[in-house]
């Protein structure tokens, strides 16, 4: 498994969400990005999902 960072922002630049989860691959990463980030409803904030490796798996401006 590897680990992904998950991070939403306001407008302000304040940190709304800020965790880890773990997937096996980027395509899994994306998909459980996503989910959260509808869970939370956050899909229309800044946000964004990296990699290990700092890739950007997800990002939303």
């Amino acid at each position: 498994m590897r680990t992904y960072m998950l991070t939403v922002f306001e407008k302000t630049g304040e940190k709304l969400l800020d965790e880890s989860f773990s997937a096996e691959n980027d395509i899994e990463a994306k998909k459980i990005g996503e989910a959260r980030l509808a869970e939370e409803g956050y899909r229309e904030h800044t946000h964004r999902c990296v990699s290990p490796e700092a890739k950007l798996i997800l990002f939303h401006r």
